[in-house]
């Protein structure tokens, strides 16, 4: 086995880790998880629903629907129906929903800017683009 891909599987186990331990754990709750997936819908243009969460999330379509009614009671999300197809439900971040989204970015980003303290300029635009592409080939799978 490559020894470049052990270390980066490792890597990946040892923040999985840390992440349920420390600096992101606060940040780890489920209905931020919605949140996430109804954001990008709206950055993207496309229309989230329970259904395009269950896919983001890699859950099935009951356990999405509990993780949407829990956001939806946290008042980050709220349940519209589509002006084209009535019977379809569109999920739409509330103000309180928006201002979440941009603390969660804020701590995130506080979160990795400690951890890249000392990296150089360089170090951090080229771990942005490596951990990007590596992201989004990774996670097509």
């Amino acid at each position: 086995m490559d020894s470049h891909l052990a270390a980066v599987e490792q890597a990946l186990i040892a923040m999985r880790r840390s992440q349920s331990r420390r600096a992101l754990a606060e940040l780890a709750v489920p209905a931020f998880d919605v949140l996430d997936v109804v954001e990008t819908a709206e950055r993207t243009g496309t229309q989230a629903t329970v259904s395009s969460v269950a896919s983001a999330l890699h859950v099935d379509q009951p356990r999405a629907s509990k993780l949407v009614t829990s956001a939806v009671d946290s008042g980050l999300v709220s349940r519209v129906a589509d002006k084209a197809d009535g019977r379809r439900v569109l999920l739409v971040r509330t103000p309180r929903g928006r201002a979440t989204s941009a603390e969660l970015h804020r701590a995130r980003q506080a979160a990795c800017a400690s951890a890249m303290d000392g990296w150089t300029d360089e170090e951090r635009v080229a771990f942005a683009e490596l951990l990007t592409r590596f992201v989004s080939v990774f996670g097509a799978r």
